[in-house]
């Protein structure tokens, strides 16, 4: 089994996903963040997100698009 440790989400801001992704590695999955940012921006809503697996099995998201206003 391949460890996939990294997520990318791209969901609406109603909480709907729209799809995802999984890779095992960061450099990929933060190269895929910026192309998804390119490809799927315009849809109305859309909201992307990079997270990690921790050993335990939760996630922590790392970056999103776009910024979360804190």
């Amino acid at each position: 089994m391949v460890d996939r440790r990294y997520r990318l989400t791209l969901t609406t801001t109603a909480g709907r996903t729209i799809m995802d992704g999984r890779w095992s590695n960061l450099a990929t999955a933060e190269r895929k963040f910026r192309s998804w940012i390119g490809s799927y921006s315009a849809i109305p809503s859309a909201r992307i997100a990079l997270a990690e697996q921790a050993a335990d099995a939760t996630w922590t998201e790392l970056k999103a698009w776009p910024d979360s206003e804190a």
